[in-house]
């Protein structure tokens, strides 16, 4: 699956998710823009991709910004000629149950989450039409899917995202252009290593393959879809959760 070529765009890649993914379309061979809102944390993982011989740039967004969203495809073109790959992975969470839940909380992670992915597809579409090609990805959660306590900004926000997807794969399919989201599970990252080991017994035992997922393994189902194995692939979820959501 070469990407030899292309240019991707993952936002919220300084770390965490959009770091792996970023790390695996390079490995497949594209130009990579990692774009963060932490400037300093964009462009160490631009320079450790630099040190592997990746093309790479770092670009300092905030995606719920109409005009940094702008600037950053404006950038990515301006650099590399074209935009054949955006990932909207960049993400908030402000937890809370429902009704102690502030309206600040609920707008920044609507914003960030949904606005945000919003803003960048629709500034990347424009150029993706006209190219008549091009894969965008949106990542979602298995919350968004089947709710949790706790998380009604954060489930509104990625069920949203399945929405946005599924609309925008229809309005773009004649030009080229596929839209697909990942739900990723229960992902192995720096807060479930923090939370005590009986804990994450629990967590694992919730699902059917009894173990957290990695970085890696939506990296993998991200790889896939923007490939041109998945050329008629669009307005598809794909689970990334060991089984946890069988739908």
């Amino acid at each position: 699956m070469t990407l030899t070529g292309k240019t991707a765009l993952i936002t919220g890649s300084a770390r965490g998710i959009g770091k792996a993914i970023a790390e695996r379309l390079a490995a497949d061979g594209a130009k990579i823009v990692i774009s963060d809102i932490m400037a300093d944390a964009a462009e160490t993982t631009a320079e450790e991709l630099r040190s592997r011989g990746v093309e790479v740039i770092a670009v300092a967004a905030n995606v719920a910004s109409r005009d940094d969203a702008i600037r950053l495809v404006e950038t990515a073109v301006a650099k590399f000629s074209r935009l054949d790959i955006v990932v909207n992975n960049a993400g908030i969470t402000r937890d809370g149950l429902m009704v102690r839940m502030s309206e600040q909380d609920w707008d920044s992670v609507i914003n960030v989450n949904l606005k945000g992915a919003f803003l960048v597809t629709q500034a990347a579409a424009k150029l993706m039409m006209k190219q008549r090609s091009g894969r965008i990805v949106n990542i979602s959660s298995v919350v968004g899917r089947m709710g949790n306590a706790g998380q009604t900004n954060y489930a509104a926000s990625k069920a949203g995202l399945i929405g946005l997807t599924r609309a925008a794969a229809k309005e773009l399919a004649t030009r080229g252009v596929t839209v697909n989201a990942i739900a990723p599970g229960f992902i192995q990252t720096a807060m479930t290593d923090q939370m005590p080991e009986a804990a994450r017994e629990r967590l694992s035992e919730a699902i059917p393959m009894k173990r957290l997922g990695t970085s890696e393994d939506v990296a993998a189902a991200v790889a896939f879809l923007v490939s041109e194995d998945a050329s008629y692939v669009t307005g598809q979820v794909i689970g990334v959760d060991g089984g946890l959501l069988m739908s």
